[in-house]
């Protein structure tokens, strides 16, 4: 008679609760990973879209929170969705003649993306020559934070006013300088 001792299928459990051990917090790491990463390129995308969109037709494009995903429906909380339309008489808002060209739902997570300290920046509206009009001091960043505020996971998008942007990675810091 063939079977398995006692020993043995202890040595087996053993070996699979390391490897379990071992296994979700890598598996926690490339989760987060891959969320902040798609939440910060989500908007950095339909940005640098917003600004083609803008040179490519010649004339105004506007990239603002939107909670409804049919208006700019105000505030600096970008993790509540985001629209990108045609402003063709440049107002920063969606009238009859402009034409809604994105739009991205809320995070599904905790997450938070907002303006660095003293700006208020619900929209960047593009020029039809790509410069981001209306930015305070040159330029402005929106910072990604993660649920559990860990600087590890912060991204930084930093928007110029020549329309140039940028994810910046900052692990030692809470907050985007």
């Amino acid at each position: 008679m063939t079977g398995v001792t006692l020993v043995e299928l202890i040595a087996v459990i053993a070996i699979v609760a390391i490897m379990v051990t071992i296994g979700i917090p890598s598996y926690k790491y490339i989760d987060n990973s891959y969320r902040i990463s798609g939440e910060a390129n989500g908007l950095l995308g339909d940005l640098q879209f917003a600004r083609a969109e803008a040179i490519k037709e010649g004339q105004t494009v506007t990239a603002c929170v939107s909670n409804d995903q049919t208006a700019c429906t105000g505030g600096t909380d970008w993790q509540d969705g985001w629209i990108v339309f045609s402003d063709v008489n440049d107002d920063q808002t969606v009238d009859a003649g402009d034409t809604v060209l994105r739009v991205q739902l809320p995070f599904t997570s905790t997450d938070t993306f907002e303006p660095s300290a003293d700006i208020d920046l619900g929209t960047v509206t593009f020029s039809r020559e790509g410069f981001a009009l209306g930015l305070p001091n040159g330029g402005a960043t929106l910072t990604l934070h993660d649920a559990t505020a860990n600087p590890i996971w912060t991204r930084c998008l930093d928007i110029a006013v020549i329309g140039m942007m940028s994810i910046q990675t900052h692990t030692t810091e809470a907050s985007c300088t």
